[in-house]
């Protein structure tokens, strides 16, 4: 990764008009953001608010309205834009032949992973897994790790190949109080150190007033953007999470009868 000794000043992503439709269901509409580098960025928003397509459309994996611009430059030059993304969930077939060293070094080596293996490649991965304290599972079978143990190896192969950007859809959920600690903890030095912009889809909204520096407020659009106090202080927020509060209620209601 490319350590810096300032932010870059410069902004990574725009995204201008966003819109997504499936069918005649509208998903997103006129979405506008402007993230930083040296940021994290927090999606939050109940339930089919759209927070996963918008990472999805900012991927180009499905088609949207509007413009999405990543920029970055060096030495005065505009370069292309390196994105690392961990899903909110990955499956792995129990009793897959594969080891977490052979996952990331399938993403790193153009040959095959059955080879000798690279010095140069085994020190970059075990750099990787460092960062999220996952440099003992080098060796243990993918299918055999804990939910938490498999966030942090995705974490770890995502910023392998030194993105500027980190798309983040709910990457630890379902982790324990001191993985989440850890969790943060590591976004906090990442964008602190380096030429990193994150953007991190959360439902742990006291770790994201905790930690974010930007918080976007979606429901189908952008109702509210800003500092995490701007956010959380704000009617739309109010009106958002009292709706979703009462909606669990009724749900929780209606299982117990």
């Amino acid at each position: 990764m490319r350590k810096i000794i300032t932010p870059c000043g410069f902004h990574c992503i725009k995204v201008n008009h966003l819109g997504v439709t499936f069918g005649e269901q509208v998903v997103l509409k006129d979405v506008n953001l402007h993230i930083h580098c040296g940021s994290l960025n927090a999606v939050i928003g109940k339930n089919g608010a759209g927070k996963s397509t918008l990472i999805r459309a900012m991927l180009d994996d499905i088609p949207h309205t509007g413009e999405i611009e990543f920029k970055d430059t060096k030495d005065g030059r505009m370069q292309r834009l390196k994105i690392g993304y961990v899903p909110q969930s990955v499956n792995i077939e129990k009793n897959t032949p594969v080891s977490v060293y052979d996952l990331l070094a399938s993403f790193e080596s153009h040959y095959p992973v059955f080879l000798p293996k690279s010095r140069k490649v085994q020190e970059k991965i075990r750099r990787a897994l460092r960062v999220f304290e996952a440099e003992d599972l080098i060796d243990k079978q993918v299918c055999n790790l804990s939910g938490g143990q498999l966030q942090r190896v995705l974490l770890s192969l995502a910023i392998m190949d030194e993105p500027n950007l980190l798309l983040l859809d709910e990457p630890v959920s379902g982790i324990d109080q001191n993985g989440m600690e850890l969790f943060f903890e590591t976004m906090d030095y990442l964008k602190k150190h380096y030429d990193l912009a994150i953007i991190l889809i959360s439902h742990d909204l006291d770790y994201v007033r905790r930690y974010a520096d930007h918080v976007v407020l979606l429901d189908q659009t952008v109702v509210k953007q800003g500092s995490a106090k701007d956010v959380f202080e704000s009617a739309e927020f109010e009106r958002i999470f009292a709706i979703d509060k009462e909606e669990r209620w009724i749900k929780e209601e209606r299982s117990d009868d």
